[in-house]
């Protein structure tokens, strides 16, 4: 079983929010290091959050640009 999808897009936007950045200025980030065959828009990154298709390497990258790091714990 999955996590809800409004949860992941809920948890990545609260830590957006929190570290002060916008979704435009992230994607202007994410762009900068991408072709511009690579480059995407606020509107697909916030589509693919809604939809809960959004890449583990773009979640990692906008992780990285935020200051946080995605982190793996076994709770068992």
């Amino acid at each position: 079983m999955g996590i809800p999808t409004n949860s992941i897009r809920n948890e990545i936007k609260a830590y957006i929010a929190a570290s002060g950045w916008s979704l435009v200025d992230i994607v202007a980030k994410m762009n900068e290091s991408r072709s511009i065959d690579e480059q995407t828009t606020p509107q697909n990154i916030s589509n693919k959050l809604t939809r809960g298709t959004i890449k583990y390497s773009e979640v990692k990258e906008i992780a990285d640009i935020i200051g946080f790091k995605v982190v793996w714990v076994n709770e068992q």
